[in-house]
């Protein structure tokens, strides 16, 4: 990949940490650090609604820069205040029409925020929250979902792509062939690929897609993106409505907003709408086929490179893997490293059962380390990494 170089230099943060961390918030490039702050500037000068009429252009470019990169319409973007917000407007757009006896079916390794609403809807609708095994390589079988599509009465397929405790990846497509061919809706948390994998809506087949800009997108917290296949718009109502969404036509009437920005509110952050296209615009000009590519040889560069350090544990399943490294140190706690990780200006995160309690209960895991790889970051800083936790290892011997 090229221009490693310029893209470091690009990235003000890599003067200071040493970022391992980047499934967790991704450094800001310049560029889109200064548009978040040349809009707010311009709200402080001139108004905010002002400014965002000045700034028409610049946020409409968000949704052209984030269709371009998922292969749909533009229209069938829409940007919301996060991650959360996007998938539960999309779930709950499906859910509110589940009837007792329906089934919502999912993964081992499913986010607790999914999990805990499938929950919530069970407990209220009487409907059944199913757990699709995953095959020997950890990932989601395929041959299993198509038995439980076959069985009758699914409402909805919801995955996650890329688990929040490892480097997995769950087979999107392969499930979108499934969802389609049995004409159940499909929704993909795509939180923790969406920037450093290649995301073709058209080939994945899904109906909803949901993604954050703060992690391998390298944008401003506080945004994120909906995708809604135009077909799927047309059969379910966004749970939540304000004058954005719909047009109130009459005493008793309303008109939805056509397309996927039904599903948005009114207000919004400008400057991180602003600064989300800008991210998306950056990433695409690298190179996400080229971005994929450098993550995934980075983070194997680093498991071989743990997996030799005595007491340490690689715990990464799936045929495919992506940029994210999980492992355990014998005798030492995952926070514990974080924090002695930390004191050198080296950023990891940790996770527990109460992110992905199926899969880590499964596993008999209590906890792991995260260590996140971007394009940004180099064989340098994996040399120092693997030094770092080979030391705090060694202390435990």
């Amino acid at each position: 990949m090229n221009d490693i170089d310029r893209c470091r230099a690009e990235t003000p943060g890599v003067a200071n940490v040493l970022h391992f961390n980047n499934a967790g918030a991704g450094l800001m490039p310049a560029p889109v650090l200064q548009s978040v702050k040349d809009h707010l500037d311009l709200e402080a000068a001139i108004g905010a609604y002002e400014a965002a009429d000045h700034a028409h252009a610049s946020i409409t470019r968000t949704y052209s820069a984030i269709a371009r990169y998922l292969n749909c319409d533009a229209g069938d973007v829409a940007v919301m205040e996060n991650a959360t917000v996007a998938w539960n407007q999309a779930f709950f757009a499906v859910a509110d029409r589940m009837k007792p006896g329906d089934r919502i079916l999912t993964a081992e390794a499913e986010y607790a925020s999914n999990y805990l609403t499938y929950l919530k809807v069970a407990a209220q609708k009487g409907v059944s929250v199913e757990v699709v095994p995953s095959d020997a390589d950890g990932v989601l079988d395929v041959s299993a979902l198509s038995r439980m599509l076959d069985s009758g009465e699914v409402a909805l397929v919801a995955v996650t792509h890329v688990p929040t405790n490892g480097g997995l990846v769950n087979p999107a497509t392969e499930i979108g062939k499934l969802t389609r061919a049995a004409g159940v809706p499909y929704l993909l948390d795509a939180c923790q690929s969406a920037g450093q994998r290649v995301l073709d809506v058209q080939q994945i087949g899904c109906d909803f897609l949901t993604a954050t800009g703060r992690k391998y997108l390298r944008g401003p917290r506080g945004t994120g993106f909906l995708y809604a296949r135009p077909e799927t718009v047309a059969r379910f109502e966004p749970p939540v409505i304000d004058l954005h969404a719909a047009t109130w036509t009459g005493r008793e009437s309303l008109e939805w907003q056509s397309g996927a920005r039904r599903f948005e509110n009114w207000e919004f952050n400008e400057a991180g709408r602003i600064g989300l296209g800008v991210a998306v615009d950056y990433m695409l000009n690298v190179g996400i086929a080229e971005i994929e590519a450098r993550v995934t040889a980075l983070a194997e560069q680093l498991r071989a490179r743990l997996a030799e350090i005595a007491g340490v544990r690689v715990l990464d399943l799936g045929r495919e893997r992506c940029g994210i490294a999980t492992f355990t140190v014998h005798g030492m706690e995952p926070q514990a490293m974080k924090q002695a990780l930390s004191a050198r200006q080296i950023n990891v995160s940790t996770s527990t059962p109460s992110s992905t309690r199926i899969d880590m209960e499964r596993r008999q895991i209590s906890g792991l380390v995260r260590a996140s790889v971007h394009y940004y970051n180099t064989e340098v800083e994996i040399d120092r990494f693997v030094e770092a936790v080979a030391e705090e290892a060694g202390r435990q011997q």
